[in-house]
């Protein structure tokens, strides 16, 4: 028996079938119709809409025979693939090529076939429009032109489902990011509006003046606070203009991670005991990483400050350091923890999740992304595992940078904070 015929383009066409969702569902409408009129034009009992894969070949469209597939082994359609141009064998026992083939030995005891390929818009020959016969013949020029149109057809019918099924998801993106802009303007404006709001009212009762030196302070520490918070919010939102813009200031170095963790817990200590939290430290005297300083500042202030506005009064926050297998730190905590539904999406641009509308929890969706978009710039990866009532922890690793001769493994720090 000769050996099936392979493409040389085989590579390219498989990956295009996969992008074009060719195998997904076996048999379908719209093909079925195609086959149909295949068997009626040529009049014969068996025609396929038949797209060759590695080891079998898929029919989205039969007539005659039950079956959904067949052995790669049988030869005529991936003939037909190779040559890219039109094939009729009129009488299969007398063929060298196809006298032995499994399809003309058994069933469907096959001596007459004809196909023409599916070539696509790319040029790859991804399937085949064929009929087959019991008793050996020849089909008729009109007929030839038929089968060349209903491959033609049949092509233009796979890549317009694709299109379609691909416009659709673009549709459905659109309407989300549509959401995604509307809740993050009436995030922003919040934001924005709450501490504005606060400091005109206390610029007013310290303008019309009647206040004793200890209220005066009082207030201007309430003014202060609240210009952080609206400096902060532009701050976020600038970085994240930046980054999405790729614009974003980028100078790594050998720096110390636990150096930086150690910072970043301490920073966040006030805020930690304001709402009763234990905050703790575990990491190593030092754990080397290639990195910029700055933005894993950023990225640890993001997700410490996350780990304290979701978690209950009262809770715990842990920050840990490990240097194997790569430079890692991971944030958990005893926090209201994140659904599965809103997990999928916790990455994407400007989304809060309807827990953090429901408690009104201040924010604006882009902490997440923002240390998405610094680990990915780091060439690191950002994971979240989290179940609802029950905490999340976020990992962030880093490739391992280079190592310095005679570097020593540190004492393990552990630092808690009540």
């Amino acid at each position: 028996m000769s050996e099936t015929p392979v493409p040389s383009d085989e590579d390219e066409r498989l990956r295009e079938l996969d992008e074009l969702g060719a195998l997904n569902v076996l048999v379908e409408p719209a093909f079925q119709a195609v086959a149909e009129l295949a068997a009626y034009v040529c009049r014969t009992p068996i025609a396929l809409v038949n797209f060759p894969e590695r080891g079998r070949q898929y029919f989205k469209g039969h007539v005659g025979t039950s079956a959904t597939d067949m052995d790669r082994r049988v030869r005529f359609c991936p003939y037909t693939v190779e040559t890219r141009r039109l094939l009729e064998v009129t009488d299969a026992l007398a063929d060298p090529r196809f006298r032995d083939d499994p399809a003309v030995t058994g069933e469907p005891y096959v001596r007459f076939y004809a196909g023409a390929p599916l070539i696509s818009s790319r040029g790859h020959a991804l399937g085949v429009v064929c009929v087959f016969d019991h008793r050996p013949r020849r089909l008729a020029p009109a007929q030839h032109q038929a089968l060349d149109t209903l491959a033609v057809c049949a092509t233009a019918l796979l890549e317009l489902r694709h299109h379609s099924d691909q416009a659709e998801k673009v549709i459905v993106r659109l309407r989300e990011l549509e959401k995604l802009k509307h809740q993050f303007l009436r995030t922003v404006n919040h934001e924005l509006r709450t501490p504005l709001t606060s400091i005109r009212s206390y610029v007013q009762m310290l303008q019309d003046g009647g206040l004793d030196e200890g209220t005066e302070q009082r207030f201007l520490e309430v003014i202060d606070r609240n210009s952080e918070r609206i400096l902060g919010l532009i701050d976020e939102l600038l970085l994240m203009a930046s980054l999405i813009a790729r614009t974003a200031a980028f100078h790594p170095e050998r720096t110390d991670l636990s150096a930086l963790a150690r910072a970043a817990v301490e920073a966040a200590t006030v805020k930690a005991w304001n709402v009763s939290h234990t905050l703790v430290l575990d990491a190593p005297a030092e754990v080397t990483v290639w990195a910029d300083t700055k933005r894993i500042r950023q990225v640890l202030a993001q997700l410490l400050d996350n780990a304290v506005k979701f978690t209950p009064s009262g809770g715990t926050v842990e920050v840990s350091v490990h240097g194997d297998p790569a430079p890692t730190v991971e944030v958990r905590d005893t926090g209201i923890g994140i659904t599965p539904e809103a997990l999928e999406h916790v990455f994407d641009d400007f989304y809060r999740a309807p827990e953090a509308e429901e408690r009104a929890i201040g924010g604006t969706g882009l902490g997440l992304p923002i240390v998405a978009r610094i680990a990915r710039m780091h060439g690191g990866t950002v994971d979240i595992d989290s179940r609802p009532g029950q905490g999340t922890r976020v990992r962030l690793t880093f490739p391992r940078p280079p190592l310095i001769s005679g570097q020593a493994a540190g004492k393990a720090d552990d630092v808690v904070v009540s």
